[in-house]
């Protein structure tokens, strides 16, 4: 079905055409349209007109009233204050609008127009390393822009840049090889992720305290990095065992965040190793990268250390290894070449900004990026505790990953448990599951990617305030009423008048497909979450001035439905892209 213009768009189109033909010598000007209290919407782009033409505000926007054509949409606009135009339309468009959103499977949301291809690098754990707080929003935010872009019809290419390649594996094959049963499992059949993880572990200590001990050992370790990195197939097999050993850890992680990570999409540094050389021989026969006392740099005239001398971007050091930055460059030459990318996202910590504004810059010099083909980082903040320190445990570690989620799912159940009218334990212990991990993502994807937020399970399990738990309750108690309707049906009467709460609850449904337009568009999914809390909020107000089941005559009943579904639709689409689930029964 094609897409639903919203009544915002349907208004600001009257608008301007009935500007251009009351005031030809404007050309093509926005009437600047917004929502209000006063009216349905307010347009006050009259006032920088007047401005510009030299004219009287009020007179220019009572002129540009005659130009607005008298039609079912719009229901009266008046001329307020200065020159502002306060704008209200029918109930009946409203209805109307709304039933063509409910008949359609998108909810009426267009696909978007200049779709492309978008490779988004997010949810990067490191190989041998236990994942821990700091790993919790790159996959949060990356997993929810994947789902949002891919819903306007992007095609979107996931990438899961993990950590395994680099000289510590060099130690850990070496122990690996003297010790060669620290990772056997007691049953192949069913390795669970604490199991390998903590293989993992204890092999990774147990290595470190030799290497730091033992001379010979630690010689023998660095002699296996050169083995590695120059291909030997009994190395190469060991590392595999790192990397897969590790991969059952994580994706026992992704799953209890009710992530799919998918095993073609894990491309670790060690997937670039091929390019290293030709990228850097690309980049100096270029001119992009000079050599600087014996190291292959790249110099920016804006990017200075505190000293006020140039910092390079370092793509190979003078002793030849390679850096993060021949990695980085060889993936966005991998990703536009040969993936056929217009959009490189990377969902990477703020503190990392300085080494891909250079990284970036680099890219586009060599001509990789261009006017068609961007880079863009989505950086985000630190998650802190609730003193607003970084979160650190009582001993002063960082959180493991785990242990957190853990938490959150048991916090979660309890309250399930506390308001679960008929729900069996399995069915409490699910749902707790769905609600703690909805809370911990709501709370970080309510929060604009780049700030810092409080990691705060109390408030994030809440049943009151700006919290997934709510939004899901909402959802829940709707899927109630309309248990509860019997034989009445949700439908959508245009004549029958509507109530102020009902008309702001429709109006706002209305702007779901330009909400998750803007979202992809800015790569900003915390204006999606605050749509949905919007949304639940008016429903709550709706609800508590509007009976539904007892409402005055059958039509209304079946109106007052009709708006319980399509909310009740929306929120599951929203929270869905967010990565949410929205049980029908809490």
């Amino acid at each position: 079905m094609a897409s639903v213009p919203s009544l915002a768009s349907t208004v600001q189109q009257r608008l301007a055409d009935a500007l251009s033909a009351a005031l030809p010598e404007a050309g093509s000007a926005d009437p600047l349209l917004r929502r209000s209290d006063r009216a349905d919407f307010q347009a006050n782009g009259i006032l920088a007109l007047a401005k510009r033409l030299k004219g009287n505000p009020r007179e220019l926007a009572t002129k540009v009233v005659e130009f607005v054509p008298a039609d079912d949409v719009l229901r009266e606009i008046e001329v307020s204050g200065p020159g502002f135009l306060n704008i209200t339309v029918s109930d009946e468009a409203i209805a109307e609008t709304l039933a063509a959103r409910a008949a359609d499977d998108r909810l009426g949301v267009p696909f978007a127009d200049t779709a492309g291809t978008t490779v988004i690098d997010y949810a990067q754990p490191n190989v041998a390393k236990e994942m821990h707080v700091g790993h919790l929003r790159s996959a949060v935010i990356g997993d929810a822009m994947v789902r949002i872009l891919e819903f306007t019809g992007e095609k979107v290419v996931r990438r899961h840049h993990i950590g395994d390649w680099g000289t510590q594996f060099g130690m850990l094959i070496q122990f690996l090889i003297e010790h060669p049963h620290e990772l056997d499992h007691k049953d192949e059949a069913a390795v669970s992720g604490e199991e390998a993880m903590s293989n993992l572990n204890r092999l990774y200590k147990a290595s470190r305290a030799l290497f730091d001990s033992d001379e010979d050992f630690k010689e023998r370790a660095r002699r296996r990095v050169v083995d590695l990195q120059s291909g030997d197939e009994e190395t190469l097999a060991l590392w595999q065992r790192f990397v897969d050993e590790s991969k059952i850890y994580f994706y026992s992680v992704f799953n209890k965040l009710d992530m799919e990570i998918h095993d073609p999409d894990v491309v670790g540094e060690s997937g670039y190793n091929h390019m290293l050389d030709e990228t850097c021989r690309i980049l100096e026969e270029s001119g992009v990268a000079v050599r600087s006392e014996g190291a292959l740099c790249v110099f920016f005239d804006d990017v200075k250390g505190p000293d006020g001398k140039p910092v390079p971007l370092i793509v190979r050091k003078s002793n030849g290894g390679y850096g993060y930055a021949a990695t980085d460059l060889s993936a966005i030459r991998d990703r536009v070449q040969n993936l056929g990318a217009d959009n490189l996202i990377y969902v990477v910590d703020a503190r990392q900004s300085l080494h891909f504004k250079m990284v970036f810059e680099t890219a586009r010099r060599a001509g990789w990026l261009n006017d068609e083909v961007k880079a863009v980082q989505l950086a985000f903040g630190t998650v802190l505790g609730k003193d607003g320190k970084p979160f650190k445990t009582r001993e002063g570690e960082t959180v493991r990953l785990v242990d957190l989620l853990d938490e959150a799912i048991e916090r979660a159940a309890a309250v399930v448990r506390e308001k679960a009218q008929d729900l069996s334990e399995e069915e409490i212990a699910e749902r707790g599951a769905q609600v703690g991990i909805g809370a911990v993502k709501y709370a970080d994807l309510s929060t604009s990617a780049s700030r810092d937020y409080k990691f705060d399970l109390d408030q994030m399990v809440s049943l009151n305030g700006d919290t997934s738990v709510y939004l899901q309750y909402a959802y829940a108690r709707i899927q109630s009423i309309l248990r509860k309707a019997g034989d009445a049906k949700p439908q959508a009467h245009a004549e029958i008048g509507l109530t102020p709460s009902e008309r702001a609850l429709g109006l706002h449904i209305d702007r779901f497909g330009e909400t998750v337009e803007e979202a992809a568009s800015s790569y900003e999914p915390h204006k999606l979450a605050a749509y949905l809390y919007q949304l639940a909020s008016l429903y709550t107000t709706f609800y508590s001035e509007c009976p539904v089941l007892k409402a005055d005559t059958p039509a209304q009943v079946e109106n007052r439905l009709f708006l319980c579904d399509l909310t009740a639709r929306t929120l599951h689409q929203g929270m869905a892209l967010l990565g949410i689930r929205t049980p029908a029964r809490l």
